[in-house]
Protein backbone atom coordinates (compact mmCIF):
# COMPACT_ATOMS: atom_id res chain seq x y z
CA UNK A 1 0.00 0.00 0.00
CA UNK A 2 1.39 3.34 -1.02
CA UNK A 3 1.11 5.75 1.99
CA UNK A 4 2.02 9.47 2.70
CA UNK A 5 3.79 9.79 5.51
CA UNK A 6 6.45 11.59 7.60
CA UNK A 7 10.42 11.12 6.97
CA UNK A 8 12.60 12.66 9.72
CA UNK A 9 15.64 14.60 8.73
CA UNK A 10 17.57 16.90 10.55
CA UNK A 11 20.09 16.80 13.68
CA UNK A 12 19.80 15.33 16.89
CA UNK A 13 17.43 17.37 19.00
CA UNK A 14 16.15 19.38 16.31
CA UNK A 15 13.69 17.59 13.84
CA UNK A 16 12.77 18.53 10.63
CA UNK A 17 9.99 16.36 9.19
CA UNK A 18 9.95 15.50 4.45
CA UNK A 19 6.00 14.77 3.62
CA UNK A 20 6.80 11.90 0.97
CA UNK A 21 4.76 9.42 -0.84
CA UNK A 22 6.42 6.01 -0.14
CA UNK A 23 5.60 2.42 -0.50
CA UNK A 24 4.15 1.46 2.93
CA UNK A 25 6.68 -1.67 3.36
CA UNK A 26 9.89 0.79 2.92
CA UNK A 27 11.67 2.30 6.35
CA UNK A 28 10.90 5.28 7.75
CA UNK A 29 13.72 7.31 6.64
CA UNK A 30 14.12 4.86 3.78
CA UNK A 31 13.48 5.51 -0.38
CA UNK A 32 10.80 7.14 -1.51
CA UNK A 33 8.56 7.98 -4.71
CA UNK A 34 7.97 11.65 -4.17
CA UNK A 35 8.76 14.62 -1.79
CA UNK A 36 5.28 16.40 -1.42
CA UNK A 37 6.07 19.12 1.26
CA UNK A 38 8.44 19.48 4.61
CA UNK A 39 7.19 20.13 8.44
CA UNK A 40 9.77 22.07 10.90
CA UNK A 41 7.94 21.67 14.18
CA UNK A 42 10.63 23.60 16.18
CA UNK A 43 9.95 26.77 14.84
CA UNK A 44 7.60 29.02 16.30
CA UNK A 45 5.29 28.85 14.90
CA UNK A 46 5.28 25.25 13.29
CA UNK A 47 6.47 25.64 9.35
CA UNK A 48 4.34 23.84 7.02
CA UNK A 49 4.85 23.59 3.11
CA UNK A 50 2.67 21.27 0.87
CA UNK A 51 2.32 21.32 -2.80
CA UNK A 52 -1.56 21.34 -2.77
CA UNK A 53 -1.00 20.20 -6.04
CA UNK A 54 1.05 17.59 -5.72
CA UNK A 55 -0.82 15.82 -2.80
CA UNK A 56 -4.29 16.04 -4.03
CA UNK A 57 -3.52 14.10 -7.57
CA UNK A 58 -1.52 11.86 -4.85
CA UNK A 59 -4.35 11.19 -2.67
CA UNK A 60 -6.84 11.33 -6.06
CA UNK A 61 -4.64 7.96 -6.90
CA UNK A 62 -5.69 6.70 -3.89
CA UNK A 63 -2.57 7.13 -1.45
CA UNK A 64 -3.54 6.89 2.43
CA UNK A 65 -1.96 9.64 4.69
CA UNK A 66 -1.12 9.24 8.40
CA UNK A 67 -3.10 10.35 11.18
CA UNK A 68 -0.28 13.14 11.32
CA UNK A 69 0.00 14.08 7.52
CA UNK A 70 -3.98 13.89 7.65
CA UNK A 71 -3.83 16.56 10.43
CA UNK A 72 -1.19 18.95 8.46
CA UNK A 73 -3.57 18.55 5.15
CA UNK A 74 -6.45 19.08 6.82
CA UNK A 75 -4.63 22.36 8.81
CA UNK A 76 -3.36 23.35 5.28
CA UNK A 77 -6.72 23.58 3.77
CA UNK A 78 -6.09 21.00 1.12
CA UNK A 79 -8.75 18.14 2.78
CA UNK A 80 -11.77 18.59 3.92
CA UNK A 81 -12.61 17.20 7.55
CA UNK A 82 -15.60 14.30 7.12
CA UNK A 83 -18.95 14.61 8.24
CA UNK A 84 -19.99 12.33 11.12
CA UNK A 85 -21.58 9.78 9.26
CA UNK A 86 -22.95 8.16 12.50
CA UNK A 87 -23.78 9.01 16.07
CA UNK A 88 -21.59 7.72 18.49
CA UNK A 89 -22.29 4.23 19.90
CA UNK A 90 -22.03 4.88 23.44
CA UNK A 91 -24.47 3.37 25.75
CA UNK A 92 -25.09 5.06 29.32
CA UNK A 93 -24.27 2.98 32.39
CA UNK A 94 -27.03 2.26 34.62
CA UNK A 95 -27.37 3.07 38.11
CA UNK A 96 -27.35 0.15 40.55
CA UNK A 97 -29.47 0.20 43.29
Amino acid sequence: MVKMRLTRMGDKKSPFYRIVVVDGRKARDGAYIEKVGHYNPTTNPAEVVIDADKAKAWLAKGVQPTETVRALLLNAGIIEKPAKLSPSKTNPKKKKG
